[in-house]
């Protein structure tokens, strides 16, 4: 082997050394500090309900409710961003829906974060949309996607929703607060 090849061979080991090190170093600080992040949320671990969670949210031609996810599943897990959302008319027929995040009429949107649900336990996201315009869609079913994939729920949702627009915050650990 000539002296070059001695060189990378040596900064090679170096490098792999330091890599182990610096692994088992975050590793033993993380069980230290026993903090271990839950796992992202599987398909079929979460339950989404609607829930005007003690208060009605009308006026204006707006309406609302609050959307509430609730961890069905035997661990905690964890959810972060927010809900993808669809909705269907009579006979679950897909109709034209654009999801707006952020404020809505009646909350501040308390961005995107990551929310721990340990078994039993829900997280929250305010749901508005208008209903006076003439682009009004008769709909009657909501797909929810907890997590934004493919695994969803279908929830009862019978309202007239102008232009198939909603409006959606972010998961929270409590019902979002009024804007």
């Amino acid at each position: 082997m000539t002296i070059r090849g001695l060189r990378t061979a040596a900064t090679v080991t170096a490098a792999v050394a330091l890599a182990v090190g610096a692994g088992a170093g975050m590793a033993s600080a993380a069980g230290a500090a026993g903090t271990v992040a839950a796992a992202a949320c599987g398909p079929g671990t979460l339950k989404v309900t609607t829930t005007d969670a003690g208060s009605g949210q009308a006026g204006m031609n707006h309406e609302g409710t609050y959307l509430k996810v609730t961890n069905a599943g035997d661990s905690t897990c964890a959810i972060s961003g927010y809900p993808g959302l669809a909705l269907e008319g009579a006979g679950h027929t897909a109709l034209k829906t654009t999801a707006h995040h952020g404020d809505t009429y009646f909350a501040k949107d308390p961005g995107a974060h990551r929310i721990t649900l340990k078994p039993g336990k829900s997280a929250f996201a305010d749901l508005v949309w208008s209903h006076a315009g003439p682009s009004s869609a008769q709909a009657k079913y909501l797909q929810v996607s907890p997590t934004g994939g493919n695994s969803h729920s279908v929830v009862a949702f019978d309202n007239a929703v102008d232009g198939g627009e909603l409006s959606v915050t972010a998961w929270a650990a409590t019902p979002p607060g009024a804007s």
